[in-house]
């Protein structure tokens, strides 16, 4: 199985890290491409983008700064996005974020994904400059 992480440093505190990245609502935000929209159904939520409807959930730890994010077509088929906030000495947080090839994705796909969170990244980074 194939992974990839993307970290940055951002010229924040990792509280401030945190709690943006854990607030479900923010992620049109800075996953423009993956959450071109984000619908809420009851107590669920789903993204849209052009692969479709997903339904989405965040599980957070502000003690570790672990933000597990879940994505899949049922509430039973969701896959995990480990992220997590890591304060630094300086007063800066790196954040990281790593995805999963599932065994039946097209590697094409796989990197297609990977090429996008790189990219929004820049949105993450921007958010906090």
């Amino acid at each position: 199985m194939r992974s990839e992480t993307v970290t940055t440093i951002l010229p924040a505190p990792r509280d401030a890290v945190f709690e943006y990245m854990s607030d479900i609502e923010k992620l049109p935000e800075w996953a423009t491409e993956f959450a071109r929209e984000l619908k809420r159904e009851g107590e669920d939520y789903k993204v849209v983008n052009g692969l479709g409807e997903f339904y989405f959930s965040i599980q957070a730890d502000p003690t570790t700064g672990v933000i597990d994010m879940f994505a899949g077509p049922t509430k039973d088929q969701m896959a995990v996005f480990p992220t997590r906030a890591v304060g630094l000495t300086d007063g800066r947080t790196a954040y990281s974020f790593t995805m999963f090839q599932a065994p039946d994705m097209p590697d094409e796909l796989f990197d297609a994904q990977h090429h996008s969170l790189q990219r929004e990244f820049g949105n993450i980074e921007a958010a906090f400059s």
